[in-house]
């Protein structure tokens, strides 16, 4: 239908108008703008017609109509400003300021606003008793006093966001909105996403530190420094400090944010916060032992930048001279920008000589892109989240969205509630099940047995899609083989899922015209997370779920431009764009573009740098935004390793837990304090726009890195951000068309982008697959249990991840006010059944123990969780959990087994 077709003519106050069919009276008025009263209407909000302030004139109807539920016809005529409508639209706005408080609660109150606009003045009625504020909540104020009940918080939350939180409760003059089971908001199952302050039109519900009622200085468009969805987000600043963050419409998020990207932004003004240079006193030693990250002189002396990065690059340059360059390795980070970790990478292969240099994608999806790479071509995902609106099937695996990445769960509940199935695969029965028609909660490293039994089921059953495989595949024969002996039936006692179950997943998943997978660390973070990953792949490819709208495979990226520091190079085999440093041409090319000779060997991840340090082969490190001893497994190994180093230089803006065995701490730049581009789980690059300075002498990372490259030898000019990013897209091919210029004017830009004309690929491989042929491979996998099963000493199982609250190590979140009220301590999470054959309450401090560790913690109730499993995050370094995993390595993608590992609950007595 062409966009002729699509309007219609209608009369306006008079005047003939176009409007789009199906649009409201409302939105037309608004575009041809006639501003027209509107309190409980607000963008993305389903139209509820319930305050009548938008109240028209229709001709022909003996009533008044609310406009923002009425859509335009051909012919109608509908009038706007007669007396009638304006006497009603006022008595509305009259009525509801008779309640409304003498102090306003925001200074942006919409009621106030049309009250000027329509000449409300003082009300002539008596104002109802106000009830009390509900201050319980660490984010959220709520003052029911300023109430008007348009219920936009009510679908905010219930229709938007799908928390189900707030709802109306009361009769007549009693009705009011109210949390959970007439809770206090603070004691109810708000997740603190602030979508209800964010809808509010007159401050009823508004920030708890007052920023409704503070005129702020500027506003700063940037991006969320947090998971990798990529919400677009705005800073509100008041003498330089942050006040408020807003959602911005961006095609990741449209405006919603989550407890972490709305509240927890003021780590960057924490008391902690280290803004001068530091070098380790002679004689203190490397330990975390009554280390203080709020004491620095206790440990570290202040020094200018000049001496600093003389002693960081000197100890750096002596042991690659003396050494040699594989004495030296380099963690950069996802947390920075793509800029900062292309510079990064490539001053670790120009500057030490190697190609030891990683980032936290080793502990994340390292698996998930290894099988990627290997069965498609591309470690990318291949359909933005929001596809997930085309799906008629939506398969979740091994992720907890609403704890990782909560905007994106809200979308998949929004297609759930749109009609769209839902089939939760995971050993946890997590908080997305709730809206899920089917939940497969398996036992925990079984993966690769449920998911060889429902490819048994798709080609026994037929169901396959015959000429997608002959077509757009290869190896299908031996995957056939590898599991025509893993029906349902055989594979049921290992899986823990009954046969039935399995099968009726399978065909659902098969049979659907359009189905998307999603999967998190739940499937990467094992021993066999590569294997996981191949069978995911395999069910997509066999059904012909990829390269279509709806249907595809999306690994949801953690951290947030931990897919761009992948895509920058930060990896030990890669290059930037995933060429290979053992490859010739691609090895040629990077020599040319640098100007020096590269080593054409893989360099070591993560883990296996840590095994080196603690086996004496690595001797000195360059540490930029990184936690590994937090975030390493089997801690109290990494945290060894780190003290036998010569030299380390760790780069960020807290003490962490991984400066506490510095030699040189170099003060860094915060995320609202650096521009830069960044790239989301869907490939969208974005721009986080600096909107602060760096306090102190802090120094924006960037700069650190170029300083130290000249300390080692290298003759680099100064870049801007721009310059940076202009040289790495010259390196890769899959940004090639958007330039910085474009990416200013226009981003979001997906990629691949060929040209500075191409719209970008939103869903890839819709043709042919990046691999010799174009066609993808399906690889069989062979189910192998987990490293570490449980026996009679530690008859439990460990699982760890993050919590919604807190954000990977915690140096950040655990240093925002609103994050660390709501969350402040850790926790173990038991099933109730376990708790009550421990024979301690909920709330009681109990001891969990692996064969590396133990750590003490309060029991939590979790029901979620299967009879002996465990959970805890490993964001406390009070207790961390990281002491307690197992550092077995997925054989393929070197990514530690985080996800499992035997455990042992006691009781403290």
């Amino acid at each position: 239908m062409n966009a002729v077709a699509e309007l219609v003519t209608l009369q306006l106050d008079g005047r003939d108008i176009e409007a789009r069919a199906g649009e409201s009276i409302l939105d037309a008025a608004k575009r041809h703008g006639v501003a027209i009263p509107q309190l409980c209407h607000q963008d993305g909000l389903r139209p509820a017609g319930n305050c009548r302030a938008c109240m028209v004139e229709i001709d022909g109807e003996r009533t008044l109509a609310a406009s923002c539920c009425r859509s335009v016809q051909p012919g109608q005529k509908v009038q706007t400003q007669t007396e009638r409508v304006q006497r009603a639209q006022r008595m509305v706005l009259e009525l509801l300021a008779a309640d409304q408080p003498a102090a306003p609660h925001t200074l942006n109150s919409e009621l106030a606003q049309w009250c000027a606009a329509m000449g409300v003045q003082a009300a002539r009625f008596d104002r109802n008793t106000p009830p009390p504020a509900d201050t319980s909540h660490a984010a959220i104020a709520v003052h029911l006093d300023a109430c008007i009940q348009c219920m936009r918080c009510v679908r905010a939350c219930r229709e938007v966001q799908v928390n189900d939180v707030i709802a109306i409760a009361g009769w007549g003059a009693d009705t009011r909105i109210a949390f959970d089971f007439d809770d206090a908001m603070g004691a109810s199952s708000c997740v603190g996403c602030g979508e209800c302050v964010q809808a509010c039109p007159t401050g009823a519900l508004s920030p708890a530190n007052g920023a409704a009622l503070i005129v702020a200085d500027r506003e700063v468009d940037s991006v969320c420094p947090y998971c990798g969805v990529g919400c677009q987000l705005s800073y509100r600043i008041k003498d330089e400090t942050i006040i408020e963050v807003v959602g911005r419409d961006g095609p990741a998020n449209h405006r919603r944010l989550c407890v972490k990207g709305r509240y927890g932004f003021d780590y960057v003004h924490h008391r902690q916060r280290i803004t001068t240079p530091l070098l380790r006193r002679a004689g203190v030693p490397k330990t975390l032992d009554g280390f203080d990250p709020g004491t620095p002189l206790a440990v570290f002396r202040e020094a200018s930048w000049d001496e600093a990065l003389a002693l960081a690059g000197r100890g750096l340059r002596d042991i690659r001279d003396q050494a040699g360059a594989q004495a030296l390795a380099g963690f950069g980070s996802a947390k920075g920008s793509n800029e900062e970790a292309y510079l990064f990478q490539k001053l670790v292969r120009t500057g030490f000589g190697s190609n030891n240099v990683d980032h936290c994608t080793r502990l994340c999806h390292a698996s998930s892109v290894t099988a990627l790479l290997e069965g498609i071509g591309s470690g990318a995902v291949s359909n933005p989240v929001a596809d997930v609106s085309e799906a008629d099937v939506i398969m979740i695996v091994g992720a907890n969205p609403t704890v990782n990445h909560p905007v994106a769960a809200t979308f998949i509940k929004n297609a759930v509630k749109a009609g769209k199935t839902l089939i939760v695969v995971d050993p946890r029965r997590t908080e997305i099940t709730r809206h899920a028609q089917q939940v497969l909660q398996f036992a925990p490293g079984a993966d690769v047995a449920l998911f060889n039994a429902m490819l048994h089921t798709i080609i026994d059953e037929g169901l396959h899609d015959r000429a997608f495989i002959d077509a757009r595949t290869t190896h299908f024969d031996e995957l056939r083989a590898n599991v025509a002996a893993c029906s349902p039936e055989l594979m049921a006692p290992l899986a823990g899922v009954a046969a039935q179950d399995i099968r009726r997943a399978a065909r659902s998943y098969a049979t659907a015209k359009n189905a998307m997978i999603l999967w998190g660390m739940g499937v990467s973070q094992h021993v066999h997370g590569t294997d996981n990953a191949r069978c995911l792949i395999a069910l997509a490819l066999i059904t012909g779920h990829i390269g279509r709208p709806g249907n595809g495979l999306h690994p949801l990226r953690g951290q947030n431009n931990v897919q761009g520091a992948s895509d920058a190079g930060l990896i030990p085999m890669m290059f930037p764009d995933y060429q290979r440093v053992d490859d010739a041409a691609a090895h040629a090319r990077f020599e040319s573009a640098w100007g020096q000779k590269l080593d054409a060997r893989p360099g070591l991840t993560v883990v296996e740098i840590i095994d080196a340090a603690n086996a004496g082969s690595i001797k000195g490190m360059y540490v930029m935004g990184e936690n590994p001893a937090m975030s390493d497994p089997d801690l109290d190994h990494a945290r060894a390793g780190l003290a036998k180093l010569d030299h380390l230089v760790v780069q960020d803006l807290f003490l962490t837990e991984t400066a506490a065995f510095a030699d040189v701490f170099l003060p860094a730049s915060g995320f609202p304090e650096k521009t830069g581009s960044f790239t989301n789980t869907d490939r969208r690059v974005q721009l986080g726009r600096q909107a602060l300075q760096p306090p102190g002498d802090a120094r924006q990372d960037l700069w650190i890195v170029q300083q130290m490259a000249r300390q080692l030898g290298l003759a680099w000019p100064e870049q801007s951000v721009e310059q940076v990013y202009e040289e790495m897209r010259s390196l890769m091919p899959s940004i090639t068309g958007i330039s910085w210029q474009r990416l200013v004017a226009d981003e979001p830009v997906i990629y691949p982008c060929a040209d500075e004309h191409d719209p970008g690929q939103p869903v890839m491989f819709g043709e042919q697959f990046p691999l010799p042929g174009g066609k993808a491979r399906l690889v069989p996998a062979r189910f192998a249990g987990a490293n570490e099963l449980p026996d009679a000493d530690y008859p439990m199982v460990l699982m760890t991840g993050r919590q919604l609250e807190h954000w990977h190590t915690g140096s950040m979140t655990r240093r925002s006010a609103v994050l660390d009220a709501i969350e402040p301590e850790a926790v173990i999470s038991v099933h109730p059944i376990d708790l009550a054959a421990l024979g301690v309450n909920a709330g009681a401090t109990v001891q969990l123990v692996t064969r590396r560790g133990a750590v003490h913690a309060a029991a939590r109730v979790d029901p979620t969780l299967q009879p002996g499993q465990l959970f805890m995050a490993f964001c406390y370094s009070e207790a961390a959990a990281n002491l307690l995993t197992n550092p077995a390595l997925d054989p393929f993608a070197k990514i530690p087994e985080l996800k499992f590992c035997a455990a042992r609950l006691e009781a403290l007595h």
